[in-house]
Order: C-alpha cells, then sequence, then structure tokens
C-alpha cells in the first residue's frame, strides 16, 4: 500500500513540476529565451519544442495509453532532468540544478514503484533492481 501511494505522490509532484514549467516557458517566453542563452542553447527553436514534450510527457505517464510510451517518457524526462541539471553546474549555477535534482527523486520515486500502481506493468522495473 505504501509503494502505491508513493508512486501516485511522486507521479502527480513530477507532473506539476513539468505543468508549471510548461506554463512557464508558454508564458514568461524572453525570460526563459535568456536564462536557455546563458546556459549555451540556441532558445528561438528550443521553447516551443520543450513545451511540447513537457505536456506530454506526463500525459503518457498519467495515461498509460502503452506501457512502452509511458517507458519511453520516463527515460526522456530522465536525461532531460539530468542534461538540465548538467547544464546548470557546467555554468557554475548550481541553484539552477536544484529542481532538475528535486524531479529525479521523484522521477526515480514514481518509475520505481510503478508496477505496484497500475495493472500493466513494466518489464524495465524488474530488470532495474538487478
Amino acid at each position: 500500500m505504501l509503494e502505491f501511494y508513493g508512486y501516485w505522490i511522486s507521479t502527480a509532484l513530477l507532473s506539476a513540476l513539468y505543468l508549471a514549467s510548461a506554463y512557464m516557458y508558454a508564458t514568461r517566453k524572453q525570460w526563459v529565451r535568456e536564462a536557455l542563452t546563458e546556459l549555451g542553447y540556441s532558445a528561438n527553436n528550443l521553447v516551443p519544442f520543450m513545451i511540447i514534450v513537457k505536456v506530454l510527457g506526463p500525459v503518457a505517464i498519467l495515461s498509460r495509453v502503452s506501457v512502452p510510451l509511458s517507458d519511453l517518457a520516463y527515460a526522456g524526462i530522465f536525461f532531460h532532468l539530468l542534461l538540465s541539471g548538467l547544464a546548470h553546474i557546467g555554468v557554475r549555477k548550481p541553484v539552477g540544478a536544484l529542481p532538475a535534482a528535486i524531479g529525479l527523486a521523484l522521477l526515480i520515486a514514481s518509475f520505481m514503484t510503478q508496477n505496484d500502481a497500475r495493472d500493466a506493468p513494466s518489464p524495465y522495473v524488474q530488470a532495474a533492481f538487478l
């Protein structure tokens, strides 16, 4: 039962983090472009793409239309958070990496407990324990 609640709480918080970030990307475009430019990214083409990805990732995990699609969303979010945190550390702004670190902790908790809360199990959760 603890894993069930752990899954839903961590997944809800991770989804809220991503949806809030997508909202910020959509409403504060100039600030986001400047922040991404400071990290060394060309933000003109990146921002619209990231808005879509930051919405579709949590939708794929929460809706669980397809287990492989859900696992792909977990992988995409993992790499996004990892690279985001490393980008902030790379420009000597480790405080900026804090949301990515929190997101990674929520992602790991959600991924590792998903089989306890969902009917269709992910084959990769068992592999993570080996």
